[in-house]
């Protein structure tokens, strides 16, 4: 069983098909049609004007940010978000931002503790230019953020003229599991993303939404990074596909988390500091290092990730079923019964 990320599933069957028989063209010329089909549904679904299919999600987050954040100004940020902990310093490096980061025990983003964080443009501080949010909050157990609190902190960008991204990744686990639309989270944001090789099962590729002017300039800035791509409609059907019948199957993959969770809490009920909200299941290991517990449930052919020196994470996806998680949590959680919290 491999739960180390939801980025580990293979195409289904369907989704080859999709991809070959896709229509293509040369997409830098802008004349793949299945590229154009999905980033005008990914537009609409986003409740946005326009789209670019990116890569990666790291891509597409280095270019949300990007519109958002000049050279020499700042980004705030969640201490865990993905921008600032696992996208190896890309926005410093190549478009000059800088980042300053809030602490939140349970990862939701609160407008009360993010406006006092703000700094104006001065001779002495670094400017405030964006607000960042990840919605599910990868590293917080795959929390939501409530709905309410992300117009708070889009209104409070509106009026201080600051930008707001949001990095939805697993976006769609978050609608899903809400029933909220995709398209009430992404129009609070100036720019937001939307990975379709997560949950959604697609081999490769995220989506940019944004303003028409903001998705012409991300699509030459992702030329200048070499993320142009020729005939990529093969894996825009893919994603085209995912969207269309692996989006309200993630309901599927929390309920098999929240099992697991569950199996866990039973043997070791100090190891998840919250509960399972999506289909993340962060875990502390206690007295037990990281490492040996991978190493430890590797050796009874379960794979997870660590994710700090005392964490490890496991996620539920589409190649793994109810029955798999639940099992997962029973192994996980006997390792842990053992060791003090």
């Amino acid at each position: 069983m491999d739960l180390r990320s939801d980025t580990v599933t293979k195409p289904t069957q369907g989704m080859r098909q999709a991809m070959a028989n896709a229509d293509v063209g040369d997409d830098v010329y802008g004349e793949d049609p299945t590229v154009i089909a999905l980033e005008a549904t990914a537009a609409r679904l986003l409740g946005h004007e326009a789209a670019l299919f990116c890569v990666t999600g790291s891509m597409a987050n280095l270019l949300g940010v990007w519109l958002n954040t000049p050279v020499g100004g700042e980004v705030l940020c969640d201490e865990r978000a993905h921008i600032v902990r696992a996208e190896l310093g890309a926005h410093a490096a190549y478009h000059g931002v800088t980042s300053r980061t809030w602490s939140s025990p349970d990862g939701v983003a609160r407008l009360s503790q993010i406006a006092a964080m703000v700094s104006e443009a001065s001779p002495h501080l670094v400017p405030t230019r964006a607000i960042e949010i990840e919605n599910t909050m990868n590293f917080a157990s795959g929390v939501i953020q409530p709905l309410d609190e992300v117009r708070l902190i889009s209104g409070f960008c509106h009026d201080r003229g600051l930008g707001l991204h949001l990095d939805g990744a697993r976006l769609a686990n978050a609608c899903v599991a809400t029933g909220v639309p995709l398209a009430d989270y992404g129009r609070l944001a100036t720019t937001v993303t939307l990975c379709l090789s997560k949950g959604l099962g697609a081999p490769m590729g995220s989506i940019l939404a944004s303003s028409g002017a903001n998705i012409a300039r991300a699509r030459v800035e992702r030329k200048r990074l070499g993320g142009g791509w020729r005939q990529a409609g093969v894996l825009a059907a893919a994603g085209l596909y995912a969207l269309d019948h692996h989006y309200n199957r993630l309901s599927q993959d929390h309920r098999a988390a929240s099992a697991m969770g569950e199996e866990i809490r039973a043997r070791a009920p100090w190891a998840i500091a919250a509960g399972v909200a999506t289909n993340i299941v962060v875990v502390r290991t206690g007295s037990l290092s990281a490492a040996e517990v991978v190493s430890r449930a590797g050796g009874q052919g379960l794979k997870l990730s660590a994710v700090g020196s005392h964490e490890v994470r496991a996620v539920a996806h589409l190649d793994v079923t109810y029955d798999d998680c639940v099992e997962a949590g029973r192994i996980l959680g006997a390792i842990l019964s053992g060791a003090r919290p």
